[in-house]
């Protein structure tokens, strides 16, 4: 249950009153009211500014616009890949210090600070925003993917073998486990602390105030601030758009409705219209409901893939599963002389860059919800919790789909043809696949409803100032130009255009990987300063 707001209230003053940090900054104060919103200026305006300046530029040159981003992304990616790798190492590490550091008894919003949720709410909350969709996307496509080398095999292993089948749910964990959730831990445990512990905004730019002081409230905290908000608008507006394109695939393959433009438009102003809905009820009556129940499908779903497919294969593959990424962790993580560029690059330096465009987005929203955890309690439930639900669940789905790859059964034992369609071929094979597969399928629309609802909140706060209750009508206006950007550029330039805007997205992931390396040296200096306030 939610604290009610007088507790909420005395919480913040006791923060203000024993705050590490002193600040004459006022949450708000550069906001402006225009319409019923509480903006931010300038974030608000620059923000808005230059998202319709990139979405008319793409919707007027598709082709060139691709051509431009997938430059950009893949300068970024073949001149910085090696400081992708370092960073996620250095995240992870980071992490484990604190962890069994003095300061994981710090207490993230005071030590008298009481949880906001309970802990099963909590989990399902930072597990359905930070990747829930992705799971349903890669868990069998991935696997396969690596097995049959489709597009490369991690560390040049043979395709089609016994050690390839085993490299390729390590690879895949790889991908999915502790370095990502590492990059979100990072930015979610600064804002909290920074948020809960100093009574400062809830926006990326608080992270930095150890380093700049009182600037971070001016023109250096602005750029932040904004790069915030195009990495995440991009980030969700893609999603949307390629996640419409995987359930049209599916409603086509069980319903024969044909995969069409106006059929994927349809689905995003569905979605949009829920997250919409969901969004003006706020967490408690909006993503915590709608994220409680998605995780009940998905484990209803995964436990009737464990119980009509080879139960002791899957049972066995959790283990199996957790070994192999235990053990191909330190080479799968090295960027010297490493020799499978196309894994490489194409996989393992291309998730980072996507991870880290994500992390403002799923950092702050997992910081809005985790007050009154302490430091070790944050980082064990952020970093080890989903990646022992992303074990069990990859070893389900991607080890049946490899099973059936194996033995040749279904259309998977042809090979990757179109990955949105990967997991429902694997359900095709198993008994009730027309029930599993429309199960999937509002799965993944309910995961797409989280996940913008969720980033709506976030870039509410951001564009207000660190406010965290603004005005309906603000909630509404960015959970509503999430679907119309998706829908705009499908409408207007097809795959060109969201793939130039999936490229904007990983092109911001390289200047945000070195704010992210600067806000673990701000969180440990402000983490000092408090341990040693508590004596």
């Amino acid at each position: 249950m939610s604290k009610n707001k007088e507790d909420t209230d005395k919480d913040k003053e006791l923060v203000v009153e024993k705050s590490v940090y002193r600040s004459d900054h006022v949450i708000g104060e550069n906001n402006v009211e225009i319409m019923g919103m509480d903006l931010h200026n300038p974030v608000f305006f620059f923000s808005s500014t230059l998202i319709v300046v990139f979405v008319l530029l793409t919707l007027l040159f598709p082709e060139l616009a691709k051509q431009s981003f997938d430059a950009s992304k893949s300068w970024s990616i073949d001149h910085f890949d090696w400081l992708f790798i370092v960073s996620g190492n250095l995240f992870v590490l980071f992490c484990l210090a604190l962890v069994v550091s003095p300061f994981g008894k710090i207490r993230l919003g005071g030590t008298e600070a009481k949880p906001d949720f309970s802990k099963l709410s909590w989990f399902s909350m930072l597990f359905s925003a930070g990747m829930g969709i992705g799971l349903m996307f890669w868990s069998v496509a991935e696997p396969v993917g690596y097995f049959t080398n489709w597009y490369g095999t991690p560390l040049n292993t043979v395709a089609g073998t016994p050690e390839a089948a085993k490299m390729a749910m390590a690879a895949t964990m790889y991908h999915w486990g502790l370095h990502p959730w590492a990059i979100y831990a990072v930015v979610g445990l600064s804002l909290a602390f920074f948020t809960f512990n100093c009574n400062m905004p809830l926006t990326i730019r608080s992270s930095f105030y150890p380093l700049l002081g009182e600037r971070v409230w001016g023109w250096p905290g602005n750029v932040i601030d904004i790069t915030a908000v195009l990495a995440t608008i991009f980030g969700l507006a893609t999603s949307l758009g390629f996640g419409a394109q995987q359930a049209a695939g599916g409603l086509s393959f069980l319903f024969d409705i044909p995969n069409t433009i106006n059929t994927q438009i349809a689905i995003i102003f569905g979605v949009t219209m829920v997250a919409i809905f969901s969004v003006t009820r706020g967490l408690d009556g909006g993503v915590k409901l709608l994220s409680n129940i998605n995780m009940s499908l998905a484990v209803v779903l995964m436990l009737f893939v464990i119980i009509t497919g080879s139960t002791v294969v899957i049972i066995n593959g959790v283990g199996t599963t957790l070994l192999a990424y235990a053990e191909n962790i330190i080479p799968l993580s090295n960027w010297i002389g490493r020799e499978d560029e196309t894994f490489y690059h194409g996989w393992t330096v291309f998730y980072w860059a996507w991870w880290v465009s994500w992390s403002p987005f799923v950092g702050m929203f997992i910081a809005r919800i985790s007050r009154g955890r302490t430091v070790r309690e944050f980082i064990l439930a952020v970093l080890f919790v989903p990646t022992l639900l992303t074990s069990v669940w990859m070893a389900t789905f991607g080890g049946m789909g490899l099973e059936q790859v194996q033995n040749g059964v279904g259309q998977l034992a042809q090979g990757i043809g179109d990955s949105s369609l990967a997991l429902f071929q694997m359900l095709e094979n198993l008994p009730l696949s027309n029930v599993t597969s429309f199960l999937a399928i509002v799965l993944v629309l309910i995961f797409f409803v989280t996940s913008s609802d969720s980033g709506s909140l976030v870039i509410d706060s951001i564009t207000a100032g660190g406010k965290v209750d603004v005005p309906v009508p603000q909630r509404i206006f960015w959970a509503a130009i999430e679907g119309v950007i998706a829908a705009a550029l499908l409408f207007g330039g097809g795959k060109d255009a969201l793939g130039a805007l999936q490229a904007a997205a990983i092109t911001v992931g390289l200047p945000f990987t070195i704010l992210l390396i600067v806000m673990c040296f701000g969180l440990f200096l402000g983490l000092k300063r408090e341990y040693k306030k508590l004596g």
